[in-house]
């Protein structure tokens, strides 16, 4: 079944929020302060917890718009503080209790257990081929819980994204840094929402030269039309390459999913954990056509 890039882009909004609750909730950082994790901020469990199913390796070149210092920082040593069979553990203790806690009773419904199921088909027939954050994601055993098999699902088809826009990049000739800095200047946050990727002010303004030359910034940092038109490809082809797993479903499967998880999100959003800005630029619209 074919659909359109506007429902996957929507099946993405939809189901992000439920995978990012493990890096903001209180039990996720709980769970990494019991292993021995610094929790001052939130990077030591982030790495922590989304390299733990890639195992003790260095994962620098898959988390491609951070600087490489900040993610060999935080990786070169976190699985000394604790074995990735550990962090895999507590992430799952973490994302049960918070999730627990954000939907209340709506836990053990008749709904939810729906849309796990209908998710996890579409994660399931996921391909691995080439998607490496996806694959470590996919290979993990699946819970019996259906709000868990929910965040698993939810997992693997975002990091199957995220595989699949690091490709869209590549083949538009975008780099790690100059991904922050084309995103921020078509608006997707304010610039220093990006500077928690940790890039520095030499790298940021080396990539924002770059840019211009190519005529996609402005002289103040803004987007140019081709800036935004650059952007647009970026963001449909991203769309395009998430586009497999959905084939799995109906139309009508993948709109009772949509509708399905409206009442948990806003649950999840409604709770304040997650932040109002962030890189992602989730809420960006794009024409499709």
């Amino acid at each position: 079944m074919t659909h359109s890039l506007g429902t996957i882009r929507q099946m993405w909004q939809l189901l992000e929020p439920i995978h990012a609750t493990l890096y903001y909730a209180p039990e996720a950082f709980e769970q990494v302060a019991a292993l021995g994790y610094a929790t001052d901020e939130r990077w030591p469990g982030y790495f922590a917890y989304r390299a733990a199913p890639l195992g003790p390796r260095l994962v620098r070149a898959l988390f491609y718009s951070f600087s490489p210092r900040m993610v060999e920082r935080h990786t070169a040593t976190a699985w000394a503080t604790a074995t990735a069979e550990r962090v895999l553990e507590a992430r799952g203790v973490a994302v049960d209790r918070a999730l627990r806690k954000l939907l209340g009773d709506r836990v053990d419904s008749t709904d939810l257990r729906e849309s796990a199921e209908l998710a996890r088909r579409a994660a399931e027939s996921a391909s691995a081929a080439g998607r490496p954050m996806a694959a470590a994601n996919a290979a993990l055993p699946w819970s019996e819980d259906p709000h868990m098999v929910l965040w698993q699902a939810a997992t693997i088809l975002r990091e199957h994204r995220g595989d699949g826009h690091i490709v869209a990049l590549q083949a538009h000739g975008i780099g790690p840094t100059e991904a922050l800095v084309s995103h921020a200047a078509a608006g997707a946050a304010p610039g220093e929402v990006f500077g928690s990727r940790q890039w520095t002010d030499e790298e940021w303004d080396a990539a924002r030269e770059r840019l211009l030359d190519r005529g996609l910034l402005e002289a103040d940092g803004g987007a140019t039309e081709e800036g935004l038109r650059l952007r647009g490809s970026i963001e449909r082809l991203t769309d395009e390459l998430a586009a497999a797993p959905w084939a799995s479903l109906t139309a009508d499967e993948v709109a009772r999913l949509a509708e399905l998880l409206v009442p948990p999100v806003l649950d999840i959003v409604g709770a304040g954990l997650l932040p109002m800005q962030s890189t992602l630029g989730i809420a960006m619209k794009y024409d499709h056509a």
